[in-house]
């Protein structure tokens, strides 16, 4: 199984960058997807999850209405639009797989990670 993350990089505050998560290996629309990052000295948190159709999204309360998850099944790739991008928001971003039937925010729940992409977000 791959995870391979892309779309990261250094923008200014205010600005926009969508991620791509790009899956092989596995049965993409049979998982529940995730987005999580870890920043500097900090634990890795949930970001953003989606449901196996993709008509279910789950959010982190710092980036509601900032961020939104989509996926494509027939693609194999998951997305992260990430707008309105704040310097807190710096962290590398990872993707994941849960095939776990409920839940989305617990790492733990999480059977496959991608490498991570860095987003640096300056004031």
């Amino acid at each position: 199984v791959q995870l391979q993350a892309s779309g990261g990089g250094l923008v200014q505050a205010g600005d926009s960058l969508r991620l791509s998560c790009a899956a092989s290996g596995l049965t993409f629309s049979r998982y529940r997807m995730g987005w999580f990052r870890q920043a500097p000295g900090k634990e890795r948190e949930f970001v953003a999850g989606i449901a196996t159709n993709g008509y279910i999204s789950y959010y982190a309360d710092s980036v509601k209405g900032r961020f939104t998850v989509s996926r494509d099944n027939a693609k194999n790739t998951l997305y992260l639009q990430m707008n309105s991008l704040k310097p807190e928001d710096t962290a590398v971003y990872y993707c994941a797989a849960s095939g776990a039937s409920a839940g989305y925010s617990r790492a733990a729940l999480y059977d496959y990670w991608g490498q991570g992409t860095q987003v640096t977000v300056s004031s």
